[in-house]
């Protein structure tokens, strides 16, 4: 194995990617497949999370994937995948996070009912699970390597945009703060705590607006790099902090938004 396969390899390990029948929870999944680790990916949707890892093993990479049902929208439901999960395996190497809905609707009728839901989903099922699991990642934890939980944060939770999803921008810093305070209290057990803010990427959520080629493009041009983000761009982040070249980073928000959180419409003196 070559330096730069070591620093980076994440063969052998074990990953539980949520929300990962889709999106950016699946390009996660691919990642870490094609890198060698054994990933659960679980959603509501057990079947198609079982078609999901399908596709993946037929890939011939060096990892190998399964899919059940996982819900995490209720206390019940986030008991019923933690048992799930500790039946597979006694170790847990990697937990992401992606699990999360979004609701969009006009400030003058956007629902008290999406707060709750929204809230539930991205915030409180995150504490929740990651607690839950805690056991697995402890065993997985040392000091030469620690156990990695990656959140999945938002542009929209570092800069002040709701456009519509007041629930969600809201869910979505508060996702950033959870993962710096679990960061510090992790820190001891030897395990990370990190949280990706992407920018648009295409998936089930954004599909609205970005489902089509022409639509991406568009959507792309209000990007300061000029594209929405593409697979590699998670798989990149993703292998870096759950490899030995992440292994000295906790407590970081990374963005993936090709500049979107650095924007601004200000300017001083120029025209």
């Amino acid at each position: 194995m070559s330096y730069l396969d070591e620093l980076f390899s994440v063969a052998g390990k074990t990953a539980l990617v949520t929300g990962a029948a889709t999106g950016i929870g699946r390009m996660a999944a691919t990642a870490l497949v094609q890198a060698g680790a054994s990933v659960m990916i679980a959603s509501r949707k057990g079947e198609d999370c079982v078609k999901v890892a399908e596709e993946l093993n037929e890939l011939g990479a060096p990892g190998r994937a399964e899919g059940f049902a996982g819900d995490v929208s209720s206390e019940a439901g986030i008991a019923a995948l933690v048992a799930e999960v500790k039946a597979r395996t006694g170790k847990l190497n990697i937990l992401i996070n992606n699990a999360g809905v979004s609701w969009g609707a006009p400030l003058e009728s956007f629902p008290y009912s999406a707060w709750a839901k929204v809230l539930g989903v991205n915030v409180t099922a995150v504490f929740h699970l990651t607690r839950e699991l805690l056991p697995l990642l402890d065993a997985a934890a040392s000091d030469a390597d620690p156990a990695r939980v990656i959140n999945l944060g938002s542009v929209m939770g570092t800069q002040p945009l709701a456009d519509d999803a007041y629930s969600y921008t809201a869910s979505k810093a508060a996702v950033h703060h959870l993962t710096r305070t679990l960061a510090l209290e992790f820190a001891a057990r030897r395990i990370t705590v990190n949280a990706f803010a992407p920018g648009p990427f295409q998936s089930r959520m954004t599909a609205f607006a970005t489902g089509t080629q022409e639509q991406a493009r568009h959507v792309g041009n209000h990007v300061p790099i000029g594209r929405i983000g593409a697979p590699d761009d998670i798989a990149g982040a993703t292998l870096y902090l759950c490899s030995r070249a992440g292994s000295y980073v906790t407590g970081a928000i990374l963005p993936i938004d090709g500049g979107q959180s650095v924007q601004h419409g200000l300017t001083l003196f120029k025209e």
